[in-house]
């Protein structure tokens, strides 16, 4: 069986296509397995330092699978990356970042050899110290950007550095100490907050990796309309991701949100008794519940029903009725649970449970002891 890496790590699909997920942001492509995709087009797409992507043409007819590392075409010199993708889902990627196959397109000279690699690494090891200095060079000449990271070309002739900036900045006297203090060619490019928590990476309140920097490759707008769409709590804190701005993924359920919601009446409607007024509170979505106040503003006689009795009340009142309680016997407000605190308990208990036990099996042993004996030694 063959092996390849992905990113330094060991991936036993030799493809790395439908089951593969090793590779960062890698795109699944489920065209892999389709013989005639392969060879659909020369365009390859190539993977660069984190979230850096680029598509080249592949016009020596190199025989390249994923994972492979190869040279490509640079200005200037040449540049060190990895295949992330071959074949017709290519063209599909260009086509939906709007690159156009008969623009000039750069070309992929080979794969990587021995001293091309060697080359690269000793680029990649001098990045964070650049990113130090660079700092320090940028704070001293009292400039409002931050640099976040720094990317050397794979032959070192070239390094990118990635600010961040409220507003437009004059980094022309910063590109000149930054040249004569690297002695190489400097290319300044500016980005937000997303793209350098994609950059830098972390790992979110979730617990996981952060999105941006592990599967997402395109930043969709979000806004606080589908944290209340989800009833989460307007807290900036809980709301807010890595780069401070609002999470990515308070988008990934709220279609699902939106679709359940549908069976429910709406939320301005009030609800009439003989007794009060109860205006819409909470909506427990996949609980088919909806709760409602006599206050509009603060949590009063709460009272929970189901949808379906929130829509016979509406009817009713739409008909000049009212009922004498918000809730039925069917419709009973569900009991609250009790939750107590197992830390009051002492922790004492477990060992007593030990101690059972362990006598239970001292009693167990000696009634065998005695048993044995009667059975050697019977008495006459």
């Amino acid at each position: 069986m063959e092996y390849r890496l992905y990113n330094g790590e060991c991936c036993m699909n030799k493809k790395g296509c439908s089951k593969c997920y090793c590779n960062k942001l890698n795109t699944f492509d489920w065209l892999c397995d389709i013989p005639a995709s392969e060879s659909a087009t020369d365009y390859v797409e190539v993977q660069f330092k984190n979230t850096r992507k680029a598509y080249y043409l592949n016009s020596a007819k190199i025989p390249l699978e994923k994972g492979d590392i190869v040279a490509v075409e640079s200005s200037p010199g040449h540049d060190i990356g990895t295949v992330t993708m071959t074949g017709q889902l290519v063209l599909q990627q260009m086509k939906k970042y709007r690159i156009h196959p008969d623009a000039a397109v750069k070309r992929i000279y080979r794969k990587a050899k021995a001293n091309d690699l060697e080359k690269f690494e000793e680029a990649k090891a001098k990045e964070h110290e650049t990113t130090i200095r660079s700092r320090k060079i940028a704070e001293n000449l009292n400039l409002q950007m931050k640099i976040s990271d720094v990317e050397y070309q794979g032959d070192g002739n070239k390094a990118i550095f990635y600010y961040i900036a409220d507003d437009r900045v004059d980094f022309r006297q910063l590109i000149k100490d930054l040249a004569e203090a690297f002695h190489t060619r400097i290319e300044m490019k500016q980005i937000g907050a997303r793209q350098e928590a994609g950059r830098i990476g972390g790992i979110g309140p979730c617990g996981r990796e952060l999105c941006c920097s592990g599967w997402l490759t395109g930043f969709v707008s979000v806004s606080t309309a589908a944290a209340r769409l989800q009833d989460i709590s307007m807290s900036p804190q809980k709301l807010a991701g890595q780069c401070a701005k609002l999470k990515c993924c308070l988008n990934y359920e709220a279609d699902d949100y939106m679709e359940a919601q549908r069976k429910f009446p709406s939320r301005e409607i009030p609800l009439e008794t003989m007794d009060n007024t109860y205006y819409h509170f909470k909506t427990d979505v996949f609980g088919n519940q909806m709760q409602y106040s006599t206050d509009k503003h603060i949590p009063a006689n709460l009272v929970t029903v189901s949808s379906e009795r929130a829509y016979e009340v509406i009817n009713m009142n739409k008909r000049g009725q009212k009922p004498r309680l918000l809730h039925t016997d069917e419709h009973e407000t569900p009991p609250k649970k009790e939750y107590r605190d197992i830390l009051d308990e002492s922790v004492s208990r477990f060992d007593s449970l030990k101690k059972k036990k362990k006598n239970k099996k001292k009693q167990d042993r000696e009634k065998k002891l005695v048993k044995k004996n009667q059975n050697e030694f019977p008495q006459n």
